[in-house]
């Protein structure tokens, strides 16, 4: 493919050849494999002109990949969530031991946001503990 002085013909005679296999899954299988090799040398919208996007999207490569972004995003959120929850209890009670640091950091990203509201009723450390506490039993 990237010895080729017409990518467009390349991939438009490329997709012809995939669209006459005639079993489905080889044929899905066979167009998501073309699109990666394609997508090392050509510009997406190239691709996209001659090949099916929804291919790639079915694909469990890209389904797997997908997932990880989102879980990595989800990650990405929970610990600016942690940041913040950190510096709202820190100027609320002062300083936070490492001790219930580390038990924040153990919290989901709906226990932080839920903690994110209730942190302003907090008037000491107990406070917090009591909450962690609480939603720990």
């Amino acid at each position: 493919m990237a010895r080729t002085d017409s990518p467009q013909n390349l991939l438009q005679q490329v997709a012809v050849q995939v669209s006459m296999i005639e079993e489905e899954a080889t044929k899905q299988s066979i167009s998501v494999c073309t699109q990666l090799l394609a997508g090392l040398v050509f510009e997406p919208e190239l691709i996209r002109q001659f090949l099916r996007r929804e291919d790639m999207r079915e694909s469990a490569i890209y389904q797997e990949i997908l997932e990880e972004g989102l879980q990595e995003g989800i990650e990405q959120g929970r610990q600016s969530e942690l940041r913040l929850v950190i510096r709202l209890l820190t100027r609320r009670l002062g300083s936070i031991n490492s001790q219930l640091q580390s038990r924040l950091q153990e919290l989901s990203l709906v226990q932080l946001e839920n903690l994110g509201e209730v942190l302003l009723d907090f008037a000491s450390e107990d406070d917090l503990m009591s909450w962690l506490n609480r939603i720990e039993s």
